[in-house]
């Protein structure tokens, strides 16, 4: 089915390439492949555009800027803008040398200046880069900065992994339309709500980019889907419900991810309101036993093989794999009885036998939310649905546009999608100091013991030294955020990342993807190359 917005996007990007003089053969296609470019359709369109400092580039590589630092496709963390860094013994103060030989894309070179201001800029925006810790930006001479500190902070590794450098002599109100940076491509042209079209940057220090030109258009799932199929483009982002169809001249690349989908309970009784007047608070979700006989009675290995046609695993937290992750956190699920009885000794009991079970006037009811366009998670909320309704509890499945959840969501149950490479998201996530902060936190969960441990993790001096007490908020024998403890969310899958690639096409060794936003796929771009068609 043709879609209104894939056939602008399209013919804005055959229109451009007959302005700029190609001929139709130099159209993608798996017979006829022009070497310098490529057509993707890897992910949305990023409303706020491409500013590192209000957010561009948290869930993946920034493309267009640089990184003092950077994951390997192990997601082991190296240099990048940095050849080297240190911190001092108390944790305090992080100095960072740089490179000598990095131009922004308009030939003007990249300082610790640079770094400075980009920093401080974050600092100002207030995005979802942190930066409250922050004492002082100091520039020593031209590459070498210095970061100070008010406290130890071991996360803030990851905030030089995440945070693209923008050029103090360029960067103003429109930047983020006309972004200036030194990474491996330049923007050259935005069609909103269609396509961005990219060059290499000639003055990028690292590996030079096979391809020199890339068009990104912004297409819907299935709208990717006819576009990969009618030969219009090399990489295209599926739904798992289109993994099984033969694409011909593509092949099926399913990446592993930390992307998980995960249900998200409001964790406080009903009666209190935002400041924008929005309810708080839901009676049957912040009964305890409720929230675990769900966690006990999903069937994981059910939904990844039923929803996600195999491209999956299940999700026991929000950080499965990872480094920091609490390996104990994983449970028997998909057992029915277990579940019947956490209900039974909490007290909810089916007096009228009607299959729903009460707790003196309170039916073991509540609504889920979804984002209505998104095909995967309704799948889930409602295959969720049909899972806990034997153990007597009755979930609406409902979907609604992101604006109207944005209102319900600190009442209501919600199908969220987190990942990172950055175990802050796990603060973000479950710390008190988060309650009702954006989409963290909405369910207003605390627990002061995790807390506590979030305390010790973020002030450790090494990310080697944190790692323990990022696993003991999960869970540490007693207590704690994950289904074991508290069980404010009930974590379904980590859903693969599935990509149409034409076959000519390696794209190279892929690290495990964090959330979808942000084309992730891109990371390793200057990788990427034509091979022979394969037979």
């Amino acid at each position: 089915m043709w879609k209104k917005g894939w056939r602008w996007a399209v013919i804005g990007a055959l229109s451009l390439l007959a302005l700029s003089g190609c001929s139709s053969s130099d159209t993608k296609n798996t017979e006829n492949v022009n070497v310098n470019e490529l057509v993707l359709a890897v992910g949305g369109e990023p409303e706020e555009g491409f500013d590192p400092t209000t957010g561009w580039g948290h869930y993946g590589s920034p493309l267009f800027q640089s990184t003092l630092l950077k994951r390997d496709k192990h997601l082991n963390i190296v240099n990048d803008l940095a050849t080297d860094y240190d911190i001092s013994e108390d944790g305090k103060v992080w100095t960072v040398q740089l490179r000598k030989d990095v131009k922004f894309s308009d030939g003007k070179p990249l300082t610790a200046e640079d770094v400075k201001f980009t920093f401080d800029t974050a600092a100002k925006n207030a995005s979802v880069i942190d930066l409250t810790n922050l004492k002082e930006v100091k520039v020593i001479n031209d590459y070498t900065v210095t970061f100070t500190l008010k406290e130890p902070q071991s996360t803030f590794l990851y905030t030089l992994v995440t945070l693209g450098i923008v050029p103090k002599h360029a960067y103003g109100k429109d930047y983020a339309e006309h972004p200036i940076g030194s990474g491996p491509y330049k923007l050259v042209q935005w069609d909103k709500g269609q396509q961005v079209i990219v060059e290499a940057n000639p003055e990028y220090y690292g590996k030079k980019p096979y391809f020199k030109k890339i068009t990104f258009l912004f297409l819907n799932e299935d709208a990717a889907f006819a576009a990969a199929k009618a030969k219009e483009v090399d990489v295209a982002y599926i739904p798992s419900a289109f993994s099984k169809q033969k694409v011909p001249g593509m092949r099926l690349e399913a990446i592993k991810t930390v992307d998980n989908r995960g249900i998200m309970f409001p964790f406080v009784p009903s009666g209190d309101k935002t400041k924008d007047g929005y309810p708080i608070g839901n009676d049957v979700t912040a009964d305890i036993a409720i929230r675990k006989a769900i966690n006990v009675a999903i069937d994981r290995k059910a939904l990844v093989e039923g929803v996600l046609e195999g491209y999956g695993t299940p999700a026991y937290t929000a950080v499965d794999g990872l480094p920091w992750w609490n390996e104990q956190t994983v449970f028997q699920d998909g057992d029915i009885e277990e579940a019947k009885k956490i209900l039974s000794d909490a007290g909810w009991k089916d007096r009228d036998g009607d299959g729903i079970v009460e707790k003196g006037s309170l039916k073991a009811e509540f609504t889920l939310l979804y984002p209505s366009d998104d095909v995967t998670r309704q799948s889930l909320a409602l295959a969720v649905a049909d899972m806990v309704k034997p153990i007597g509890i009755k979930i609406h499945v409902e979907g609604k546009s992101w604006d109207d959840i944005k209102k319900l969501m600190h009442s209501n149950a919600v199908l969220f999608g987190f990942g990172s490479h950055d175990p802050t998201e796990m603060f973000n996530l479950y710390s008190s100091s988060y309650q009702g902060v954006d989409y963290y936190n909405p369910g207003f969960y605390s627990n002061p013991v995790v807390d506590k441990w979030f305390d010790k993790a973020l002030k450790a001096k090494t990310e080697k030294e944190a790692l323990e007490y990022w696993k003991k908020a999960q869970w540490d024998g007693k207590t704690g955020l994950s289904a074991l403890g508290d069980a404010p969310y009930a974590w379904l899958v980590n859903i693969d990342h599935l990509y149409l690639v034409n076959e000519r096409l390696d794209i190279g060794e892929q690290p495990i993807h964090p959330h979808g936003h942000g084309w992730p796929i891109t990371s390793n771009i200057e990788e990427w190359k034509w091979t022979e068609q394969k037979k």
